[in-house]
């Protein structure tokens, strides 16, 4: 439809609300965002990017827009869509990004090679462990850094039709497993969020449970993408 009044004003409730009551909720408990960052969010939407800098959050890479995925384009203008990503939030941040995270974590065959070209040096669009792990490049070092599409409030709210509860629930007993396998070797949880879907009330409030009880437990480090990653290479060597 257009105007399709449902679906953009759903999203946009994210950058005029959740966002907002999300980094609310986070802040209460100590935790502070990993952000998989559009360029678009960066232009239109400033105050977001001056709240996250107060809040020290680490910005990634993501894409020009979420409707633009990374598959099929020639190697030449995918590098270009990699460059001005880069360039757009180290320009806004003062700090060119060191991870990405790409729009639903598409790939083509030279995507790691073209980011670590262009300075990143770690990726979460690999969802097929729960450690760091090394991979290869043409040239630097790239990280897999563990995402998850299961612990993702998108596929637990729109596919799995799970409730506020639920999904704290689901957060509370990832988190138990890996806190247990955790006393062996470490293990890291991604909590993948949106704003215009966790940040509903009805929702936020159960989700701050949940990380009161992740902030509850000893020797449970509450870190950014980039201090993973530094750990990572700094004790199990370089990548």
């Amino acid at each position: 439809l257009v105007p399709d009044v449902l679906n953009y004003s759903g999203r946009d409730y994210g950058v005029r609300v959740g966002i907002w009551r999300l980094m609310e909720v986070m802040e209460r408990h100590g935790v502070r965002g990993t952000v998989p960052l559009n360029a678009d969010v960066v232009r239109h939407y400033p105050r977001i990017i001056e709240a996250g800098q107060a809040l020290d959050w680490e910005w990634m890479g993501h894409g020009l827009t979420n409707s633009a995925l990374i598959n099929g384009q020639p190697e030449d203008e995918e590098r270009e869509i990699v460059r001005a990503v880069v360039d757009t939030i180290g320009q806004a941040t003062g700090r060119r990004p060191r991870g990405w995270l790409s729009p639903a974590l598409t790939e083509s065959h030279n995507t790691l090679d073209l980011l670590a070209e262009a300075g990143i040096d770690y990726v979460a669009d690999w969802v097929n462990d729960e450690q760091p792990y090394p991979m290869r490049v043409r040239a630097g070092s790239m990280l897999s850094l563990p995402y998850s599409i299961e612990i993702n409030d998108f596929n637990a709210f729109l596919f799995q039709g799970q409730s506020g509860v639920q999904f704290a629930d689901t957060i509370r007993e990832q988190f138990d497993v890996l806190y247990e396998d955790g006393a062996v070797t470490g293990r890291v949880m991604g909590i993948a969020l949106h704003p215009f879907l966790i940040g509903h009330p009805h929702r936020a409030r159960h989700f701050g449970r949940a990380l009161a009880h992740i902030a509850s437990h000893p020797d449970v480090w509450l870190a950014t993408g980039s201090e993973i990653a530094d750990w990572y290479r700094q004790t199990v060597g370089k990548g």
